[in-house]
């Protein structure tokens, strides 16, 4: 088949792939701009810095984030999929369906990452970052738990679309799916590139007070995807994450726990030791009871007449 773009140097995938990215975000930020104020009343900055007790403008603030998420991550990565090859879903990993093993294992092991990621998020609190960034962090978190408010159950539900489903499955097509891959494409380095596209994927969160602590779980959903060849396993593992602040706030809220999920809890090094440990145990089980994708090319020795397959994605 021919006219696919798995045919074009790698080089040319990843510039593709980044040109998609950049190109849908400004399209995202000029559609702010032009249709926003006309359809709301408001600019983003008014609803960002308005009455946040207004159900009009908390309802504005989630249709916003919705679109950021699917217009930033999963278009790209989805038309990205779609011109690699003729079939992108297996290309994205999302073929076949995980086994049952499998899934217990992915949701166990970032599990126990997330001691690991609030160990470190306990010294990443400590870094010496100037005042503005944490003002800028600070009204981060001010707008995610003012979109969090559930007063009913509706709410929880809604939220628990918006805040765990829609952007686990973008955010995962878009960093492990597309962008890792083509990083191990590049360097050839499997663990390396786990490594960078985690750094990415806490960069572009943009909350540099808890820069630490999303690298880590995105190398534990780089590392699940790796070691399983599955994407679907890395989208439970992170819907699980977020959804489980999701409905803790929801219990706290309405008084069925006491402890407010949105405030930092220490994280002793012990406790942080005995997660990395388990964690580590349940990653190399995973990788016992999975057939990964091989995402690296074979090379070619001098004098081969055919390129030897062994190495190749199965996919390809």
């Amino acid at each position: 088949m021919t006219g696919y773009l798995k045919q074009s140097p790698i080089a040319l995938q990843f510039v593709t792939f980044i040109g998609f990215f950049i190109g849908f975000f400004l399209i995202y930020i000029t559609g702010l701009q032009l249709l926003l104020e006309p359809l709301t009343g408001h600019t983003i900055m008014e609803i960002q810095n308005g009455d946040l007790t207004d159900p009009n403008l908390i309802g504005y603030l989630k249709i916003t984030q919705f679109f950021y998420t699917v217009i930033v991550y999963f278009v790209p990565a989805a038309i990205f999929a779609y011109l690699w090859q003729p079939s992108p879903a297996r290309y994205l990993g999302l073929k076949p369906a995980p086994k049952a093993i499998q899934i217990v294992l992915a949701l166990m092991g970032i599990y126990g990452a997330l001691w690991v990621a609030g160990f470190v998020s306990d010294w990443n609190q400590t870094w010496n970052v100037p005042q503005d960034a944490r003002d800028m962090q600070a009204q981060a978190e001010k707008l995610v738990n003012v979109m969090l408010r559930m007063p009913s159950i509706k709410d929880l539900i809604i939220n628990l679309i918006l805040v765990a489903i829609i952007p686990s499955i973008a955010e995962e097509l878009f960093f492990r799916g597309v962008f890792q891959r083509l990083l191990i494409k590049s360097t050839r380095r499997v663990w390396l590139s786990v490594v960078l596209s985690s750094i990415f994927f806490s960069a572009v969160h943009g909350e540099i007070l808890d820069f630490m602590a999303i690298a880590v779980l995105g190398f534990v959903l780089g590392a699940i995807y790796v070691l399983s060849g599955n994407l679907w396993l890395s989208i439970l593992a992170h819907i699980l994450n977020n959804g489980a602040k999701v409905v803790m706030m929801y219990l706290f809220q309405h008084g069925m726990i006491q402890t407010d999920p949105s405030k930092d809890t220490p994280v002793a090094w012990y406790t942080a030791l005995l997660c990395l440990i388990v964690t580590i145990g349940l990653l190399w089980a995973l990788r016992q009871k999975s057939t990964p994708m091989v995402m690296t090319d074979p090379v070619k020795q001098a004098g081969d007449k055919d390129v030897d397959r062994i190495g190749m994605d199965e996919n390809q």
